[in-house]
Protein backbone atom coordinates (compact mmCIF):
# COMPACT_ATOMS: atom_id res chain seq x y z
CA UNK A 1 0.00 0.00 0.00
CA UNK A 2 1.29 3.45 -0.87
CA UNK A 3 1.21 6.49 1.40
CA UNK A 4 0.16 8.64 -1.54
CA UNK A 5 -3.56 9.05 -2.05
CA UNK A 6 -5.20 9.03 -5.45
CA UNK A 7 -6.96 11.80 -7.31
CA UNK A 8 -10.65 12.01 -8.23
CA UNK A 9 -11.11 13.50 -11.71
CA UNK A 10 -14.52 15.01 -12.48
CA UNK A 11 -14.73 14.55 -16.25
CA UNK A 12 -17.22 16.22 -18.58
CA UNK A 13 -18.45 14.06 -21.46
CA UNK A 14 -20.41 14.86 -24.67
CA UNK A 15 -24.07 15.85 -24.41
CA UNK A 16 -24.83 14.30 -27.80
CA UNK A 17 -22.11 14.61 -30.41
CA UNK A 18 -19.36 12.15 -29.44
CA UNK A 19 -16.71 14.42 -30.96
CA UNK A 20 -17.35 17.01 -28.24
CA UNK A 21 -14.84 15.47 -25.85
CA UNK A 22 -11.40 16.83 -25.08
CA UNK A 23 -8.15 14.97 -25.64
CA UNK A 24 -7.44 15.45 -21.93
CA UNK A 25 -10.75 13.80 -21.00
CA UNK A 26 -9.95 10.77 -23.19
CA UNK A 27 -6.46 10.44 -21.71
CA UNK A 28 -7.82 10.76 -18.17
CA UNK A 29 -10.48 8.09 -18.69
CA UNK A 30 -7.82 5.75 -20.10
CA UNK A 31 -5.31 6.38 -17.31
CA UNK A 32 -7.45 6.09 -14.17
CA UNK A 33 -7.99 2.78 -12.39
CA UNK A 34 -11.78 2.99 -12.38
CA UNK A 35 -14.60 5.17 -13.70
CA UNK A 36 -17.67 5.95 -11.61
CA UNK A 37 -20.49 6.34 -14.15
CA UNK A 38 -24.13 7.32 -13.70
CA UNK A 39 -25.25 4.53 -16.04
CA UNK A 40 -22.55 2.06 -17.07
CA UNK A 41 -24.61 0.76 -19.99
CA UNK A 42 -25.00 4.27 -21.40
CA UNK A 43 -21.35 5.23 -20.85
CA UNK A 44 -20.10 1.99 -22.42
CA UNK A 45 -20.99 3.39 -25.87
CA UNK A 46 -18.73 6.41 -25.36
CA UNK A 47 -15.87 4.39 -23.92
CA UNK A 48 -16.08 1.80 -26.70
CA UNK A 49 -16.06 4.56 -29.32
CA UNK A 50 -12.70 5.80 -28.03
CA UNK A 51 -11.22 2.39 -27.18
CA UNK A 52 -11.31 3.03 -23.43
CA UNK A 53 -11.30 -0.24 -21.48
CA UNK A 54 -11.18 1.14 -17.94
CA UNK A 55 -13.48 -0.75 -15.52
CA UNK A 56 -16.67 1.08 -14.51
CA UNK A 57 -18.71 1.27 -11.32
CA UNK A 58 -22.30 2.51 -11.29
CA UNK A 59 -22.82 5.64 -9.19
CA UNK A 60 -26.36 7.02 -9.21
CA UNK A 61 -28.80 8.72 -6.85
CA UNK A 62 -29.90 5.43 -5.27
CA UNK A 63 -26.46 4.09 -4.34
CA UNK A 64 -24.23 7.16 -4.10
CA UNK A 65 -23.74 7.07 -0.32
CA UNK A 66 -22.79 3.39 -0.32
CA UNK A 67 -20.56 3.58 -3.39
CA UNK A 68 -18.83 6.75 -2.16
CA UNK A 69 -17.47 4.87 0.85
CA UNK A 70 -16.02 2.19 -1.41
CA UNK A 71 -14.56 4.70 -3.87
CA UNK A 72 -13.02 6.67 -1.02
CA UNK A 73 -11.13 3.57 0.11
CA UNK A 74 -9.75 3.12 -3.39
CA UNK A 75 -8.57 6.73 -3.45
CA UNK A 76 -6.99 6.37 -0.02
CA UNK A 77 -5.13 3.30 -1.28
CA UNK A 78 -3.57 5.41 -4.04
CA UNK A 79 -5.83 4.70 -7.02
CA UNK A 80 -6.87 7.52 -9.36
CA UNK A 81 -10.58 7.54 -10.25
CA UNK A 82 -12.82 9.41 -12.67
CA UNK A 83 -16.42 10.51 -12.24
CA UNK A 84 -18.65 10.92 -15.30
CA UNK A 85 -22.37 11.53 -15.84
CA UNK A 86 -24.51 10.18 -18.66
CA UNK A 87 -23.85 13.43 -20.52
CA UNK A 88 -22.22 16.77 -19.83
CA UNK A 89 -20.57 17.92 -16.62
CA UNK A 90 -21.13 15.76 -13.52
CA UNK A 91 -23.03 17.22 -10.54
CA UNK A 92 -24.96 19.72 -12.73
CA UNK A 93 -28.40 18.14 -12.19
CA UNK A 94 -26.58 14.80 -12.07
CA UNK A 95 -25.23 12.56 -9.26
CA UNK A 96 -21.79 13.12 -7.76
CA UNK A 97 -22.22 15.85 -5.15
CA UNK A 98 -22.08 13.44 -2.20
CA UNK A 99 -18.97 11.73 -3.59
CA UNK A 100 -17.09 14.96 -4.27
CA UNK A 101 -17.98 16.38 -0.87
CA UNK A 102 -16.93 13.14 0.85
CA UNK A 103 -13.62 13.01 -1.00
CA UNK A 104 -12.78 16.65 -0.33
CA UNK A 105 -13.69 16.26 3.34
CA UNK A 106 -11.13 13.43 3.51
CA UNK A 107 -8.46 15.79 2.20
CA UNK A 108 -8.14 14.07 -1.17
CA UNK A 109 -7.59 16.11 -4.32
CA UNK A 110 -10.51 16.59 -6.74
CA UNK A 111 -9.57 17.78 -10.24
CA UNK A 112 -12.08 19.04 -12.83
CA UNK A 113 -11.61 18.05 -16.47
CA UNK A 114 -13.96 20.60 -18.04
CA UNK A 115 -16.06 20.22 -21.14
CA UNK A 116 -19.65 20.18 -22.36
CA UNK A 117 -22.63 21.36 -20.31
CA UNK A 118 -26.10 21.49 -21.86
CA UNK A 119 -27.12 24.50 -19.78
CA UNK A 120 -24.07 26.59 -20.67
CA UNK A 121 -24.29 25.57 -24.32
CA UNK A 122 -27.93 26.65 -24.44
CA UNK A 123 -27.22 29.93 -22.65
CA UNK A 124 -24.38 30.80 -25.02
CA UNK A 125 -26.68 30.55 -28.05
CA UNK A 126 -29.92 31.86 -26.53
CA UNK A 127 -29.52 35.59 -26.97
CA UNK A 128 -30.74 36.10 -23.38
CA UNK A 129 -28.65 38.00 -20.79
CA UNK A 130 -25.74 35.75 -19.85
CA UNK A 131 -23.73 37.95 -17.47
CA UNK A 132 -25.91 36.88 -14.53
CA UNK A 133 -27.86 33.62 -14.47
CA UNK A 134 -29.05 30.90 -12.10
CA UNK A 135 -29.49 27.17 -12.73
CA UNK A 136 -32.63 25.60 -11.23
CA UNK A 137 -32.13 22.19 -12.84
CA UNK A 138 -35.20 19.96 -13.07
CA UNK A 139 -38.46 21.28 -11.63
CA UNK A 140 -40.67 18.97 -9.50
CA UNK A 141 -42.79 16.57 -11.60
CA UNK A 142 -46.07 17.37 -9.81
CA UNK A 143 -47.82 20.53 -10.97
CA UNK A 144 -48.53 21.91 -7.50
CA UNK A 145 -44.91 21.60 -6.39
CA UNK A 146 -43.67 22.86 -9.74
CA UNK A 147 -45.79 26.00 -9.55
CA UNK A 148 -44.69 26.58 -5.98
CA UNK A 149 -41.06 26.52 -7.08
CA UNK A 150 -41.82 28.85 -9.99
CA UNK A 151 -43.65 31.26 -7.68
CA UNK A 152 -40.47 31.54 -5.61
CA UNK A 153 -38.70 32.71 -8.80
CA UNK A 154 -41.29 35.32 -9.78
CA UNK A 155 -39.01 38.27 -8.94
CA UNK A 156 -35.73 36.64 -10.01
CA UNK A 157 -33.98 39.18 -12.22
CA UNK A 158 -31.28 36.85 -13.53
CA UNK A 159 -31.75 34.55 -16.51
CA UNK A 160 -33.08 31.25 -15.14
CA UNK A 161 -32.00 27.91 -16.59
CA UNK A 162 -34.13 24.76 -16.31
CA UNK A 163 -33.83 21.19 -17.59
CA UNK A 164 -36.96 19.34 -18.68
CA UNK A 165 -38.05 16.03 -20.17
CA UNK A 166 -40.22 15.08 -23.13
CA UNK A 167 -43.21 14.12 -21.00
CA UNK A 168 -43.34 17.35 -18.99
CA UNK A 169 -42.16 20.04 -21.40
CA UNK A 170 -45.63 21.30 -22.40
CA UNK A 171 -47.01 21.28 -18.86
CA UNK A 172 -43.90 23.04 -17.61
CA UNK A 173 -44.25 25.85 -20.18
CA UNK A 174 -47.96 26.23 -19.38
CA UNK A 175 -47.16 26.56 -15.69
CA UNK A 176 -44.60 29.23 -16.52
CA UNK A 177 -47.28 31.15 -18.42
CA UNK A 178 -49.55 30.94 -15.36
CA UNK A 179 -46.84 32.20 -13.00
CA UNK A 180 -44.77 34.64 -15.08
CA UNK A 181 -47.31 35.71 -17.69
CA UNK A 182 -47.41 34.80 -21.36
CA UNK A 183 -45.35 37.80 -22.46
CA UNK A 184 -42.15 36.79 -20.60
CA UNK A 185 -39.35 36.07 -23.06
CA UNK A 186 -37.84 32.58 -23.07
CA UNK A 187 -35.83 30.16 -25.20
CA UNK A 188 -36.18 26.40 -25.65
CA UNK A 189 -33.02 24.51 -26.58
CA UNK A 190 -33.78 20.95 -27.67
CA UNK A 191 -31.49 18.00 -28.49
CA UNK A 192 -28.35 20.13 -28.34
CA UNK A 193 -25.44 18.92 -30.53
CA UNK A 194 -27.62 16.12 -31.95
CA UNK A 195 -29.16 15.66 -35.39
CA UNK A 196 -32.41 17.48 -34.58
CA UNK A 197 -30.94 20.30 -32.52
CA UNK A 198 -33.42 23.18 -32.23
CA UNK A 199 -33.11 26.55 -30.47
CA UNK A 200 -36.40 28.44 -30.46
CA UNK A 201 -37.05 31.79 -28.82
CA UNK A 202 -40.17 33.86 -28.22
CA UNK A 203 -42.65 34.71 -25.52
CA UNK A 204 -43.91 31.93 -23.28
CA UNK A 205 -47.26 32.05 -25.07
CA UNK A 206 -45.54 31.73 -28.44
CA UNK A 207 -43.42 28.81 -27.26
CA UNK A 208 -46.44 26.92 -25.92
CA UNK A 209 -48.19 27.37 -29.28
CA UNK A 210 -45.03 26.28 -31.11
CA UNK A 211 -44.80 23.07 -29.09
CA UNK A 212 -48.47 22.26 -29.51
CA UNK A 213 -48.28 22.77 -33.28
CA UNK A 214 -45.55 20.18 -33.86
CA UNK A 215 -45.39 16.90 -31.98
CA UNK A 216 -41.78 16.38 -33.05
CA UNK A 217 -40.69 19.47 -31.15
CA UNK A 218 -41.98 17.90 -27.94
CA UNK A 219 -39.49 15.03 -28.18
CA UNK A 220 -35.98 14.90 -26.76
CA UNK A 221 -34.02 16.54 -23.98
CA UNK A 222 -34.72 20.20 -23.23
CA UNK A 223 -33.12 23.24 -21.68
CA UNK A 224 -35.48 26.12 -20.95
CA UNK A 225 -34.02 29.59 -20.48
CA UNK A 226 -36.29 32.21 -18.93
CA UNK A 227 -35.57 35.92 -19.16
CA UNK A 228 -35.29 37.40 -15.69
CA UNK A 229 -37.91 39.70 -14.18
CA UNK A 230 -37.41 43.44 -14.68
CA UNK A 231 -35.36 45.01 -11.90
CA UNK A 232 -37.63 46.93 -9.50
CA UNK A 233 -37.35 50.68 -9.80
CA UNK A 234 -34.74 52.06 -7.46
CA UNK A 235 -36.07 54.58 -4.98
CA UNK A 236 -33.27 55.43 -2.58
CA UNK A 237 -29.86 56.61 -3.85
CA UNK A 238 -26.77 54.79 -2.62
CA UNK A 239 -23.32 56.26 -1.96
CA UNK A 240 -22.32 56.03 -5.62
CA UNK A 241 -25.51 57.80 -6.72
CA UNK A 242 -24.87 60.61 -4.24
CA UNK A 243 -21.31 60.96 -5.51
CA UNK A 244 -22.67 61.42 -9.04
CA UNK A 245 -25.07 64.08 -7.74
CA UNK A 246 -22.28 65.88 -5.86
CA UNK A 247 -20.13 66.09 -8.99
CA UNK A 248 -23.03 67.48 -11.04
CA UNK A 249 -23.95 70.00 -8.36
CA UNK A 250 -20.51 71.56 -8.69
CA UNK A 251 -21.32 72.56 -12.27
CA UNK A 252 -25.11 72.71 -12.55
CA UNK A 253 -28.15 74.18 -10.79
CA UNK A 254 -29.91 71.77 -8.42
CA UNK A 255 -32.89 71.03 -10.67
CA UNK A 256 -30.73 70.32 -13.69
CA UNK A 257 -28.22 68.28 -11.66
CA UNK A 258 -31.01 66.15 -10.15
CA UNK A 259 -32.53 65.51 -13.57
CA UNK A 260 -29.25 64.44 -15.14
CA UNK A 261 -28.32 62.31 -12.12
CA UNK A 262 -31.70 60.55 -12.40
CA UNK A 263 -30.95 59.60 -16.01
CA UNK A 264 -27.50 58.28 -15.04
CA UNK A 265 -28.44 56.35 -11.89
CA UNK A 266 -32.07 55.33 -12.39
CA UNK A 267 -33.07 56.89 -9.06
CA UNK A 268 -36.23 59.06 -9.21
CA UNK A 269 -35.53 62.73 -9.85
CA UNK A 270 -37.58 63.92 -6.87
CA UNK A 271 -35.52 61.84 -4.41
CA UNK A 272 -32.29 63.17 -5.87
CA UNK A 273 -33.65 66.70 -5.72
CA UNK A 274 -34.40 66.23 -2.02
CA UNK A 275 -30.93 64.82 -1.39
CA UNK A 276 -29.45 67.71 -3.36
CA UNK A 277 -31.12 70.23 -1.05
CA UNK A 278 -29.49 68.50 1.92
CA UNK A 279 -26.09 68.35 0.20
CA UNK A 280 -26.20 72.05 -0.69
CA UNK A 281 -27.24 72.96 2.87
CA UNK A 282 -24.41 70.87 4.33
CA UNK A 283 -21.90 72.53 2.03
CA UNK A 284 -23.12 76.01 2.86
Amino acid sequence: MTNKTGVLYVVATPIGNLRDISARAIDTLKDVSRIAAEDTRHSKKLLSHYGIRTPMTALHEHNEAEQSAMLLKLLESGEDLALIADAGTPLISDPGYFLVRTVRAAGIRVVPVPGPSAGIAALSASGLPSDRFVCEGFLPPRQSARRQRLEALRQESRTVLFYESTHRITGCLQDMVAVFGGDREAVIARELTKTFETIQGGTLNELVAWLQADNNQRKGEFVILLHGAPEPDRVEPDARDLQVLKVLLRELPLKQAAGLAAKITGVPKNRLYEKGITLKRDDA
